[in-house]
């Protein structure tokens, strides 16, 4: 799942998840019930994703990973910018994304959980 096209589908596979370009047409982002969790260029010929994390084990990510840095061009606090480098395996993309996700499910109210089908 390590490429723009197979990460574009896991994200896809999840409840109530929506993607669009609201910010240009090269930054393709993913919501869940109207909240990003997810985004990427696909004008960048690396791949690189930002992803919502815990504050505190965005931290621990980044001293552990040099291929997760503070979320470009978002809240350093709350985001990473996983670069796609081979440095990171399958399986911790997928619980990156998955963390991801679940931060903001999890942020919604009861009635928008509800109106998602959450």
């Amino acid at each position: 799942m390590l490429n723009k096209e197979s990460f574009r589908e896991y994200c896809l596979r999840k409840k109530s998840v929506t993607e669009s370009f609201p910010f240009d047409e090269v930054t393709l982002v993913f919501k869940v019930a109207g909240k990003i969790f997810a985004l990427t260029s696909l004008e960048t010929t690396d791949f690189r994703v930002n992803l919502k994390c815990d504050p505190e084990r965005a931290l621990e990510l980044r001293e552990e990973y040099t291929s997760i840095i503070p979320g470009w061009h978002m809240s350093k606090i709350h985001w990473n910018t996983v670069i796609v480098d081979g440095s990171i395996n399958q399986e911790l993309f997928k619980e990156l994304v998955d963390h991801s996700y679940d931060l903001v499910v999890k942020s919604l109210t009861k009635k928008a959980r509800m109106e998602a089908g959450l």
